[in-house]
C-alpha cells in the first residue's frame, strides 16, 4: 500500500454514493497480459463492490479532518496470487498540505508515481473503499488500483520519504497466520490493532496499525470473505474539541 499526503478539507459524513464511472476501469479485456484473474477482479470492481462510499461535502458547523488517498496496488504474482505493493517510510518524511487533484484516484496515483517511481498510466484504478480514520484523525480514502504491465514498473524509490519497495500477498492479510493483536480504547470503546509479519529477500517487516487495517479491509472485499479473527475496527466517533496534538491513543 502506497501511502498518500495529498489532502482535502471535508468531514466525517459519507454516502452511499459510487465511485465516479469516468474512474472505473470499464474495458478490462486486454489491459492485464492475459490474466483471467485480475480481468476478472477489474470486472467485479467495476460493477461495484458491497459497502463502498465516498464522502459528501458536510455541513459546516461540523468537525472536518484532513482528507488523504491511499494507493492500495494489485498485481498477480508469478505463482498466480494476488499480491499488494507496499513502501517503508523514511523517518525523513516530513507531512504537507496540497491542493488541486481532481479525486482521490488522481492524488493516489499522483503520489504513488512521487513515491516509487509507478507511472499513473500503469494502473487501472478500480474502486475506493470507505474512509478509515487515522490516529491524528486524518480521514484516509483507499482506492484499489491494478498494475496492468508488472514487468514495465521498475520502482523508483524516492529516498526523501521511502526506505523500501516490496510486495506480499493480499490474502494473508485474512488469514490468522504470522499475525499478532493489540487492544487499545479511544472515547470508551475498545478496538483491536493488528501486527502481521512478514519476510522478503532476508528483510522483516512489520505491517500495523491503519496499514494493516486497510489491508485487511481490501482482501476481505477483493477475496469476499472476512478474516479469519476477529477484526473490531475503532469506532470513527470524534470528540467536540480537537486541536493538531489530538491523537488516538
Amino acid at each position: 500500500m502506497i501511502s498518500v499526503l495529498r489532502r482535502v478539507s471535508v468531514s466525517l459524513s459519507i454516502s452511499s454514493r459510487p465511485f465516479p464511472p469516468s474512474k472505473l476501469l470499464m474495458d478490462p479485456t486486454n489491459c492485464f497480459g492475459g490474466s483471467e484473474r485480475l480481468t476478472a477482479l477489474a470486472r467485479h470492481s467495476a460493477c461495484g463492490f458491497c459497502g463502498i462510499r465516498d464522502p459528501d461535502r458536510p455541513p459546516a458547523e461540523t468537525f472536518r479532518p484532513k482528507r488523504a488517498a491511499v494507493l492500495v496496488c494489485l498485481f498477480e504474482g508469478d505463482g498466480g496470487d494476488l499480491r499488494v505493493i507496499l513502501t517503508k517510510r523514511s523517518s525523513k518524511l516530513s507531512t504537507h498540505s496540497e491542493e488541486g487533484d481532481a479525486d482521490d484516484a488522481e492524488t493516489a496515483t499522483r503520489e504513488a508515481n512521487e513515491e516509487i517511481g509507478l507511472d499513473p498510466s500503469l494502473v487501472n484504478v478500480v474502486t475506493v473503499l470507505e474512509p478509515f480514520l487515522s490516529k491524528h484523525l486524518l480521514r484516509v480514502i483507499p482506492v484499489i488500483g491494478i498494475l496492468s504491465n508488472r514487468i514495465a514498473f521498475n520502482p523508483a524509490p524516492n529516498a526523501d520519504e521511502v526506505e523500501a519497495v516490496f510486495d506480499a500477498p493480499l490474502e494473508m492479510f485474512i488469514q490468522d497466520e504470522n499475525r499478532s493483536e493489540e487492544e487499545r480504547e479511544w472515547m470508551g470503546e475498545k478496538y483491536l490493532i493488528h501486527h502481521f509479519n512478514y519476510e522478503t529477500e532476508g528483510t522483516k517487516y512489520v505491517i500495523w496499525g491503519l496499514t494493516a487495517g486497510i489491508l485487511i479491509r481490501a482482501a476481505s472485499v477483493v477475496y469476499q470473505r472476512p478474516p479469519a479473527f476477529l477484526e473490531q475496527n475503532p469506532k470513527f466517533k470524534v470528540p467536540r474539541l480537537v486541536d493538531k496534538d489530538t491523537i488516538m491513543p
